[in-house]
């Protein structure tokens, strides 16, 4: 995105992205085009705390725009930001939808076969201090039906009993997956803060 557009993006907020909307409804490439650059670096991080395949978020990403330029007629301004929620749903669920895809062909499970964590250490600094980059590595190292369940649950704000029906799993397994999610985070926060890296 080139400075001139951010500038009036900050300044104007919804009313630019309504404008653009409206062209890119009427076939306006230019618009399109903007409608993509302001929000290719989102979406894109939203994609790889799915999917960590460069490859495969990519071809997912690419899904994902397809669907929302053909949708653009759907979508209801409802205030700033209700945009970029739309836009990140759509990609959540293009990612959501991929990995059941290949659940039923790698039989992918959301119970891992690691050993069952009942203790989550708390620690009062959690992620502070660490940077951004790190954090989302260590996100997507989780094993697949953790970092699904941690996305849907920490970013997207979604109920466990809302995550269930999303994936097809109980509620309890939820719960019991986002509580090994958060003990292999914490586990992976005290190996980089005692290794320095």
């Amino acid at each position: 995105m080139n400075v001139a557009t951010y500038i009036l993006i900050k300044l104007f907020g919804s009313r630019i992205e309504t404008r653009l909307v409206e062209k890119a409804r009427a076939g306006d490439s230019m618009a399109v085009k903007k409608l993509y650059e302001l929000s290719v670096g989102q979406l894109t991080a939203t994609c790889m705390r799915y999917i960590p395949d460069a490859d495969d978020a990519k071809d997912v990403l690419q899904t994902g725009f397809v669907k929302i330029f053909k949708s653009l007629g759907k979508f209801e301004n409802r205030g700033e930001g209700s945009l970029k929620a739309w836009m990140n749903r759509i990609i959540v669920n293009e990612s959501l939808k991929f990995l059941r895809e290949r659940k039923k062909s790698d039989t992918v499970s959301y119970m891992s076969d690691l050993p069952e964590t009942t203790d989550v250490p708390e620690d009062d600094e959690s992620f502070a201090n660490i940077p951004q980059d790190e954090v989302m590595k260590m996100i997507r190292a989780l094993p697949e039906g953790y970092r699904t369940i941690f996305n849907l649950y920490v970013f997207e704000d979604r109920s466990h009993k809302e995550i269930a029906e999303l994936l097809g799993i109980t509620e309890s397994t939820s719960a019991s997956q986002l509580h090994r999610a958060k003990a292999l985070l914490m586990k992976q926060i005290q190996e980089f803060r005692k290794n320095g890296k």
